[in-house]
């Protein structure tokens, strides 16, 4: 079993068992109040593309389903894998989905303004 877990994280195991892998599409636009990201996978619905937020960390991955010698078998696919920045409102991300394309929401908080405070020194 161990032979077969190096094999699994030694080669590009979605290339070599599938064939090969279409490139994600990616673009990121900034408007005033959010950053907006819109991904594309040829040949992937936009519904199956699964977005999360794990310790300030924004995922977005698919599954793809492999079946070998009889067993169906998940491989999650990571498409972006970036932490945010502070001046992302993590709890407001949101994502839908317009024509072909996935669009997530990165609404920005009040340090997207920047940050000013004085700071007193105090003596001994």
């Amino acid at each position: 079993m161990e032979n077969r877990l190096d094999i699994l994280t030694s080669v590009d195991v979605l290339n070599t068992l599938h064939g090969g892998i279409s490139e994600p599409q990616i673009s990121v636009s900034q408007r005033e109040d959010a950053r907006e990201m819109r991904i594309k996978v040829p040949s992937i619905n936009p519904d199956s593309i699964e977005v999360e937020v794990n310790n300030n960390t924004l995922n977005v991955f698919y599954f793809l389903n492999i079946s070998s010698a009889g067993k169906h078998i998940r491989l999650p696919y990571t498409i972006y894998n970036r932490t945010l920045p502070y001046f992302i409102e993590i709890g407001k991300i949101n994502s839908s989905i317009e024509g072909e394309a996935l669009v997530i929401t990165l609404p920005f908080n009040a340090l997207a303004n920047g940050y000013h405070r004085k700071i007193k020194t105090s003596g001994d």
